[in-house]
């Protein structure tokens, strides 16, 4: 399908759009939980669609900083070797314009938001840069991508509210935690390439067993953060199912991947994670939306 588009498709493939589903329901839940939470309202569609283009924005931007950033160790590594970059399907050129436009739009997106979005806009900006250098010194690198892409509900909560709240950090955190927990689940198919080549990563730095018992244990904050929420919020017995809904994911991710066995990373990582962000954000809007009737 990619194939089919050209040049753009390229530019859709290197960025995973696809896997845009991660975060995007997390966002959208900041946005709903933040609005209902501090101002006993919904999020206007206005700015569930700036919330939607700075995600767009700052998620092309980070991917396509990594790829850049990456490009001598993706040519290296037989998993990534065929990426955009190392393949010469794209031009370092090329790629850097396409950051610099995903910046744009990640600014316009802000500056249409609540005004302390663009005052805390060159954080976001210096961690989604600051990521792709970390893996070539410190094996926390999977926590600091979790500090990154949990910014987004956290983000999604500012923006619509313009201030914090104790269920936006339990909500950020719960991210932050999810987010490196799976991508250490991930990083494993890279154990010997980073081991090999002085990579540094959870897997490479304590071992497969190691990496997924400290995947295990970050998940295991997670589901407790999220199941904090339900007692900080006016949340109900709906977004209590799919909370469970959610934990039941994370366990089967984990019970599917194995030390000497990681063939199934890819649905461990994808398929499992995409269905836990997009029940848990289904579950707050049926509770927050239908069951209370805004």
């Amino acid at each position: 399908m990619m194939r089919k588009l050209g040049k753009f498709g390229v530019f859709l493939e290197m960025i995973k759009i696809e896997h845009t589903i991660f975060a995007l329901p997390f966002a959208f839940m900041g946005a709903l939980l933040g609005a209902v939470v501090m101002e006993d309202r919904l999020p206007q569609w206005s700015e569930i669609g700036w919330i939607l283009l700075a995600m767009v924005g700052a998620r092309s931007a980070a991917m396509g900083l990594n790829r850049v950033i990456d490009r001598a160790i993706d040519a290296r590594n037989p998993r990534t070797e065929k990426r955009a970059i190392p393949a010469g399907l794209l031009k370092v050129g090329e790629v850097i314009l396409f950051i610099v436009v995903s910046f744009v739009l990640l600014f316009v997106a802000a500056s249409n938001l609540d005004p302390i979005c663009i005052v805390l806009m060159p954080i976001a900006v210096f961690f989604l840069v600051f990521y792709s250098y970390t893996k070539r010194f410190t094996w926390l690198c999977h926590v600091v991508l979790g500090l990154t892409i949990g910014l987004a509900p956290l983000g999604a909560w500012v923006a619509v509210t313009g201030e914090f709240g104790t269920a936006a950090w339990l909500l950020y955190i719960s991210n932050v935690f999810w987010l490196a927990g799976f991508d250490i689940i991930y990083a494993c198919q890279d154990y010997e390439f980073d081991s090999r080549e002085g990579v540094h990563s959870i897997p490479a730095r304590f071992g497969l067993n190691g990496a997924l018992k400290l995947a295990r244990f970050f998940h295991i904050i997670t589901a407790v953060c999220l199941f904090l929420l339900f007692w900080v919020t006016n949340l109900s017995w709906i977004y209590l199912i799919a909370i469970i809904v959610a934990a039941a994911c994370l366990f089967y991710e984990h019970w599917i991947v194995k030390p000497n066995d990681i063939s199934r990373v890819q649905t461990a990582f994808f398929t499992m994670n995409g269905a836990l962000s997009t029940v848990v954000l289904i579950g707050t809007f049926f509770d927050l939306v239908v069951l209370h009737k805004w």
